[in-house]
C-alpha cells in the first residue's frame, strides 16, 4: 500500500476530472429511470454496472420482478482479511415518468447542470464513482472493504430494497448516505425526521337524508370531529406533525356517509415522540354514539437523531477544513434510506450527494463546481473511517 493521500491532494486531482464527472453525469440523467417502470429503470442499471465494472470493482446485480434492479458493488483489492465495512448508500430510481426528459432535457447553463433526478440524486452517484476511481488509480490504504448499494426504489418507500439495506447496515461500521445535501452551502443533513403515513377510517350507517335521518351514523361528520382533535396534536417545535392530506367519504348527496376515510402524514424528530404519536392514534375512540373507528399504518422509518451522525460529522467538518472547505448541519424533515440504516445502530452521515436545488421540480439543478469537492469529501473519508 501507498502512502495515504491527503484530503488537499484528493480535492486537486478530483478537480482535473471535472468535466469527465459532467460527461458521465450526462450519460446517466438521459436513461430516464422511473421508481414505477421497471424496463427504463433497468437500462440506468446497464449502465450503472458498466460504470463501476470498467473500474475493476466486483459488481452484483440483484434482479426484482417489479422495480428496476438493484446494483451492489464490492470492493477489497488485498488478500488479507478486511478490518470491516463501509457502506455508501443511494438510489437511482427517480419520481419522473418516463417522457420527462423531453421537456427537461439535460443541459448545462451559468455553471448549474439541470434535469429530471440530477439533484436526486444522480449527480451524488456520480460523485461516488469518482471518489472511488482516485483511491483506486492511487493504490490508496484502504483499511475496510467498500460497499456500495445503488437502489431502485427509494422514491417510492424502499419496499423491495429495505431488507439489504439493514443487513447490510448491520454488518458496516458506517453508512456514507448520497442524498443531496441542503442548501447553497452544502449542508450534511445529521438529523432527519421519521415518517410514516397512517389510515384513519370510520365507519358509521347509511340512511335517507331527507326521510330519516336520525337513523343514520353520518361517518363524514365523525371524521371531521376526529381530525379536528388530532390537529391539536402538531407541535411544531418539537419536530411533530400530523397532517390530513387526503380525504374521502360519501356516496351520494342524499344518503347519510357510511364511511370515511383521512390519509395522515406523520413526521416526529424523536424515536419517543414517534411512538407517542402512534399510542395516541390507536387510542382514539369515536365522538358519535354508534360510530366505529379504524386505524391503520404507522410510522415506516424511524427519525436519524444526531446521535447517529455526530462522530461521523465531527470526521467530516475535519477532513473538508483540511481542504480549506466550510461544512455545516442540518435537520431534514424528509426521509431517507439514512434512517432504515441509522435505526438499526449504524452510525451514519447522510447529505453527502450534490449541492444544488430542486428536487422533485422543472428547476433541479446542480452546482457543477462543487462536484469534485463532495467527491474528495467522500473518499476521505473512506480513507480515514
Amino acid at each position: 500500500m501507498t502512502d495515504t493521500p491527503n484530503p488537499r491532494e484528493l480535492l486537486r486531482l478530483l478537480k482535473t476530472r471535472l468535466s469527465e464527472m459532467v460527461s458521465t453525469l450526462e450519460r446517466l440523467v438521459r436513461v430516464e429511470s422511473p421508481s414505477l417502470e421497471k424496463a427504463p429503470a433497468d437500462k440506468c442499471a446497464t449502465l450503472l454496472t458498466q460504470e463501476w465494472k470498467k473500474r475493476g470493482c466486483q459488481v452484483e446485480r440483484i434482479a426484482q420482478k417489479h422495480r428496476g434492479d438493484q446494483i451492489r458493488v464490492t470492493w477489497w483489492p488485498h488478500k488479507s482479511r478486511p478490518a470491516g465495512q463501509l457502506f455508501v448508500l443511494g438510489h437511482y430510481d427517480t419520481v419522473y415518468s418516463t417522457g420527462t426528459l423531453a421537456r427537461m432535457p439535460f443541459r448545462v447553463r451559468g455553471g448549474k447542470a439541470y434535469g429530471p433526478g440530477i439533484f436526486d440524486m444522480k449527480a451524488g452517484i456520480v460523485q461516488a464513482l469518482y471518489a472511488f476511481e482516485i483511491l483506486h488509480q492511487m493504490n490508496a490504504p484502504l483499511r475496510k472493504r467498500l460497499l456500495f448499494l445503488w437502489t431502485s426504489d427509494e422514491e417510492i418507500g424502499s419496499d423491495a430494497s429495505r431488507k439489504i439495506i439493514e443487513t447490510e447496515a448491520r454488518r458496516s461500521d458506517a453508512v456514507f448516505v448520497l442524498e443531496p445535501s441542503l442548501g447553497p452551502k452544502g449542508l450534511l443533513k445529521t438529523v432527519r425526521k421519521g415518517v410514516g403515513e397512517a389510515e384513519l377510517i370510520v365507519h358509521g350507517r347509511a340512511s335517507h337524508a331527507g326521510l330519516a335521518p336520525e337513523e343514520g351514523i353520518n361517518a363524514i361528520h365523525e371524521l371531521a370531529r376526529q381530525l379536528q382533535r388530532v390537529q391539536e396534536w402538531n407541535d411544531l417545535r418539537r419536530g411533530v406533525s400530523i397532517n390530513a392530506d387526503i380525504i374521502e367519504g360519501g356516496t351520494r348527496v342524499n344518503v347519510i356517509a357510511e364511511h370515511a376515510r383521512a390519509t395522515l402524514d406523520l413526521r416526529a424528530l424523536r424515536v419517543a415522540d414517534m411512538r407517542g404519536l402512534e399510542r395516541r392514534l390507536h387510542a382514539l375512540r369515536p365522538i358519535l354514539p354508534g360510530a366505529r373507528l379504524e386505524i391503520r399504518g404507522g410510522f415506516n422509518r424511524q427519525p436519524l437523531e444526531r446521535k447517529s451522525s455526530a462522530a461521523l460529522f465531527t470526521k467530516a467538518k475535519s477532513l473538508a477544513a483540511q481542504m480549506g472547505l466550510p461544512l455545516g448541519e442540518c435537520t431534514a424533515g424528509g426521509g431517507s434510506d439514512g434512517n432504515l440504516t441509522a435505526a438499526v445502530g449504524t452510525p451514519t452521515l447522510d447529505g453527502l450527494g450534490a449541492v444544488g436545488h430542486g428536487a422533485h421540480s422543472a428547476d433541479e439543478h446542480i452546482v457543477v463546481k462543487t462536484m469534485p469537492a463532495r467527491a474528495a469529501l467522500l473518499a476521505a473519508l473512506l480513507l480515514s473511517a
